[in-house]
């Protein structure tokens, strides 16, 4: 995908990015954290990290377009590298969150009399899903910052004035 509506896709594409990332990384904290809350989302969880998980290839698919149609430049190289690291971080997401999902399928379908507690063996395989759900939540958030910010250096680097149109100065 390289053109919508004579844009180039990818500032198109980033938006959902920006967005379902931090969405996703939310949900899944929540999810692993609180088993009740997973059980309320259902499939839901999966199928959204799903979708972010397939909405980064595209986005950067179409900023490799991009970055062949634009000058090249540091500030651009850099936004390119950086965002060429999401993908594993929206993989490790979409893995979490299948894994909280089956876990408390699972757990509900045990029988453990409605309850989402589950046995106190469960307790360390609970913490460890919160633990790994914060660390991969918060690279992936933390990237996406990283590269929208590298991102927006590169597009806006010399591409404004200071001073208002208008001959004011607007600090």
């Amino acid at each position: 995908m390289s053109l919508v509506n004579g844009l180039p896709a990818h500032i198109l594409l980033v938006h959902f990015v920006v967005v379902l990332v931090p969405l996703t990384a939310l949900a899944l904290v929540v999810c692993a954290a609180w088993p009740r809350a997973a059980q309320r989302m259902g499939v839901v969880l999966p199928l959204l990290a799903l979708v972010t998980l397939v909405s980064v290839p595209l986005t950067t698919g179409a900023g490799e377009w991009l970055e062949g149609h634009v000058e090249s430049n540091a500030l651009v190289r850099r936004h390119a590298e950086l965002g060429d690291g999401l993908l594993p971080w929206v993989m490790g997401l979409f893995v979490l969150a299948a894994v909280v999902w089956w876990a408390t399928g699972r757990a509900a379908v045990s029988g453990s009399g409605g309850s989402v507690r589950g046995p106190a063996s469960a307790m360390p395989v609970r913490v460890a899903a919160v633990v790994l759900s914060l660390a991969v939540a918060a690279g992936g958030v933390v990237d996406v910052y990283r590269i929208g910010d590298s991102g927006a250096k590169a597009a806006w680097q010399d591409g404004f004035s200071k001073a208002s149109a208008g001959g004011g100065d607007d600090d």
